[in-house]
């Protein structure tokens, strides 16, 4: 209910309000994707990275070194920018204030940098007790925008995380992967869903999160899985 009330004051009363620059406060320019000028929209300029793992480079490039050498279990990780300011204030804004409107202009920037949309979308499950606590999952708005702006499939529940963990934020990448071995599973027997899949999350860190799901993905035969996310940070070093 408090998803559709969101919605439906961005599409029917702050729509009518004139709109200023969420940065610099002058006016936006029509065609403004986020509530940005064009000035400020260079904030979110692309950046040069390793289309396999996501993080920035000196040049574009297929996979970077530390892929050939160990390639995580996606093929192709796509985002608007690093974790930083302005995508980190809208970030916190969508999950932690409740602006559940800004998931479309999000998943309208993030389509912008998607080449070759996969035909399916999922996304990274929430425990139904933080899902309780917070009232929404993030990763599942950002999913279903996306579908819409991508005009493919969306697979609302195709994860189920059968156990509560600690959040992310703050481990360690050991503490990471044990943090959640065994946390996801499918929710029913699923045999095939096709070559090509792809996992919205709204921030990758280490990825610790996103591959125990690719892996379930692996093992029945999909064979390209994307990665779909808002933000890019770079991997913390281990203590």
């Amino acid at each position: 209910m408090m998803i559709m009330l969101a919605n439906w004051w961005q599409k029917n009363i702050k729509r009518q309000i004139p709109q200023c620059c969420d940065l610099c406060g002058l006016s936006l320019d029509s065609d403004s994707i986020m509530t940005l000028c064009a000035a400020c929209q260079l904030a979110l300029t692309p950046q040069p990275r390793c289309q396999r793992c996501g993080l920035t480079t000196l040049s574009p490039m297929r996979e970077c070194g530390r892929c050939l050498k160990q390639p995580p279990p996606w093929h192709a990780l796509y985002c608007i920018g690093d974790y930083r300011y302005p995508l980190d204030h809208y970030i916190h804004q969508l999950k932690y204030q409740r602006q559940f409107w800004l998931a479309q202009p999000l998943a309208q920037q993030l389509a912008t940098t998607i080449t070759e949309p996969a035909p399916l979308l999922c996304a990274v499950p929430m425990h139904w007790r933080r899902y309780l606590w917070r009232g929404f999952n993030q990763s599942d708005q950002l999913a279903q925008q996306l579908a819409s702006e991508l005009h493919v499939q969306y697979w609302p529940s195709l994860f189920h995380r059968r156990r509560a963990t600690i959040p992310q934020k703050g481990l360690h990448k050991s503490q990471r992967r044990h943090n959640l071995a065994g946390a996801f599973h499918f929710t029913t027997p699923i045999h095939t869903l096709g070559s090509h899949v792809a996992i919205v999350d709204d921030v990758v860190t280490t990825g610790s999160t996103l591959k125990p799901l690719c892996h379930l993905l692996t093992a029945i035969g999909v064979t390209q899985i994307d990665i779909y996310c808002l933000c890019r940070t770079p991997e913390p070093r281990e203590a």
